[in-house]
């Protein structure tokens, strides 16, 4: 076992965590997870996950008595969300979990049992620069399966056999590949091979899991690489069976297009791209991966778009949000760039002002305030002396 010390890092030092330290006891607990692997990167932290040998009504008791709130938010597999003060009235969430070792498991749930020792525990995880554990106080790394070498190296690799670590969970297929595309720059030639062999579980998964995934990597700066990977060795078109060669180049074209205007990359426009533009396929794949209604609206959205789109970005923009706009001109490979600080304006003409006009209250009014509105939008959004002009040719027509 390779033993170094988490380098400095501003988190293990904030005022909430000191608290649950005392709560819980230095020598119960280790951080463990992606705050290790990333501080050891460099990379900033998002999350912070703690492990420790108490169980879960014992971290409860604990953090009542020190006056923390928990949240029981996976207690069925000893996970317990802890709310901590971090001062200046900020919060701080950390999942604590009881360390475990798998009784069962069938690909898409384990049964789990309480463990006893941090190996125990580590054994259980999906790759080795995953179970890296530190101190709470010494900052001490604990490292049971060489994850300190692959971090190194920039190696993701299974703990154990790649194809039984699938096997226990399928949906560790997509995390590799997401975790390959995020850290990875020598491949695991044994991983590879056993992703695309067992590549047909991924059928087995809830599509909630399936999606949190796949647009979790297509988040990632530049997936390009490994989602061609994905689909060469046969795993993509499990997933998705509307993507072909052509949709992986419209990928990488647009991530090109996104680093090139200094645009963030977006999951659901990258994930419009490796689907043909068509508002019904759109939709029955939102249906299938169960996207949220807004995630839903954008695919499709990014999926009706037209060579006609680029002629008129802010019209555009303004007819579909800015976002949208976006969206559909960097997948036609069009310049967006002017949009990415554009605001719309407001129309400021009001019903109200139509009514003092002498036109009775109702339909007609709104009629009026369309056709005035679109016809401003059609002149590039000109002056108010403009739009009282329009109006008044509308009234009279």
């Amino acid at each position: 076992m390779l033993s170094t010390t988490l380098p400095g890092a501003d988190w293990p030092r904030r005022e909430g965590l000191k608290l649950l330290i005392q709560a819980l006891g230095a020598d119960n607990m280790r951080w463990v997870g992606g705050a290790v692997r990333d501080t050891l990167l460099g990379s900033e932290v998002h999350d912070i996950d703690c492990a420790t040998t108490l169980t879960p009504d014992v971290v409860i008791d604990r953090c009542a008595s020190a006056g923390i709130r928990t949240v029981p938010t996976g207690i069925d597999h000893g996970t317990i969300t802890a709310i901590l003060d971090d001062g200046g009235g900020a919060k701080l969430t950390v999942e604590v979990t009881t360390i475990r070792r798998d009784v069962s498991t069938d690909g898409r749930r384990a049964t789990v049992a309480f463990a006893k020792e941090w190996r125990e525990d580590a054994a259980r995880r999906d790759f080795t620069i995953n179970a890296l554990y530190a101190h709470p106080e010494t900052l001490e790394i604990e490292d049971y399966f060489g994850g300190l070498v692959d971090l190194k190296t920039r190696r993701v690799r299974f703990i154990g056999q790649a194809r039984e670590r699938i096997a226990e969970d399928h949906l560790r297929i997509l995390r590799y590949y997401r975790f390959q595309a995020r850290f990875g720059a020598e491949l695991d030639d044994e991983a590879e091979q056993a992703c695309a062999e067992l590549a047909g579980t991924l059928k087995g998964l809830s599509r909630e899991r399936v999606a949190d995934e796949l647009l979790r990597l297509l988040a990632l700066p530049d997936p390009g690489a490994t989602v061609l990977r994905m689909f060469e060795r046969g795993v993509l078109p499990v997933v998705l069976p509307e993507t072909c060669k052509v949709h992986i180049k419209a990928l990488h074209s647009l991530i090109k297009g996104e680093s090139e205007q200094a645009i963030a990359g977006d999951p659901i426009r990258r994930l419009a791209a490796l689907l043909p533009p068509s508002p019904d396929v759109a939709e029955g794949v939102a249906a299938r991966l169960r996207l949220s209604r807004a995630q839903r609206a954008r695919l499709v959205s990014a999926s009706e778009r037209l060579a006609s789109d680029a002629e008129n970005p802010q019209t555009l923009a303004y007819n579909l949000t800015v976002p949208y706009a976006v969206d559909r001109l960097l997948l036609l490979g069009e310049d967006a760039r002017e949009l990415a600080t554009w605001e719309p304006p407001r129309f400021p003409l009001k019903g109200g002002e139509i009514v003092a006009r002498g036109v009775a209250a109702g339909p007609e009014v709104a009629r009026i305030l369309q056709t005035v509105e679109r016809q401003w939008v059609a002149e590039s959004f000109p002056d108010e002396a403009r739009i009282e002009a329009i109006l008044a040719e509308v009234l009279a027509g």
